[in-house]
């Protein structure tokens, strides 16, 4: 069974970790980076040393919501050290230097996942990742129909952040052709951690969630 390190600054990170431990048998770490940081930071290694602390790098997966170049790429530095097999970080490529994180984990043959929006993670060739993405992940969803209304919604796959299961429940009533929109709406209504204000991030996010509803339909 896996091991997951989540490293939450401020928000960020906390849904996250009560999904992992609503719907999946993962052990889960948690650890903390403070909120405020200056722009550059020349010297990370007194913040990465706090989060070994918490026995942060002894796992199968570690997920950082550090959203910080410098400290990102201390903790990708250690974490691949450690043995850390995969690395998820969220939340825009900007928020970590993508060349260094992945030169880093091509040398130590980590699996690591750079994302702008969270629920897009699929499985790939990491069984790490695929055990992972057997339940977060890209939505996956089982409705079940009566007479044209959507009657239940099982979640098979669930976006990090929970909005699957809210997005779920509120199409339930709602007729067939109603139902993808609906998901779409409902999930940016939900609070969610995605960027807002241009033509991707949380429009991403509503997207996916539209489509898994129409393959769950096969419309």
């Amino acid at each position: 069974m896996l091991t997951v390190s989540v490293i939450q600054r401020g928000k960020y990170g906390g849904r996250l970790i009560k999904t992992l431990g609503t719907i999946t048998p993962f052990t889960i770490k948690t650890a903390e980076v403070p909120e405020i940081f200056p722009d550059f930071i020349e010297d990370a290694s007194q913040i990465v040393d706090e989060l070994e602390k918490h026995d942060i790098f002894n796992c199968d997966l570690l997920i950082t919501y550090s959203l910080h170049p410098d400290i990102t790429s201390a903790i990708v530095d250690l974490a691949a050290r450690s043995g850390v097999k995969a690395i998820i970080i969220p939340a825009a490529a900007f928020r970590c230097d993508v060349t260094h994180d992945r030169r880093i984990a091509k040398k130590y043959n980590v699996d690591l996942r750079i994302e702008d929006v969270c629920c897009s993670i699929e499985p790939g060739e990491s069984d790490v990742i695929n055990e992972f993405t057997a339940y977060i992940g890209k939505p996956e969803l089982d409705i079940t129909t009566e007479n044209g209304l959507i009657k239940n919604v099982k979640v098979l796959r669930c976006a990090p952040c929970g909005s699957t299961l809210y997005g779920a429940e509120e199409i339930i009533g709602l007729k067939e052709k109603e139902a993808p929109s609906a998901i779409g709406l409902a999930i940016q209504h939900y609070p969610c951690r995605a960027v807002r204000g241009t033509k991707d991030g949380i429009h991403t996010s509503a997207r996916i969630h539209k489509e898994a509803v129409e393959k769950a339909l096969d419309c």
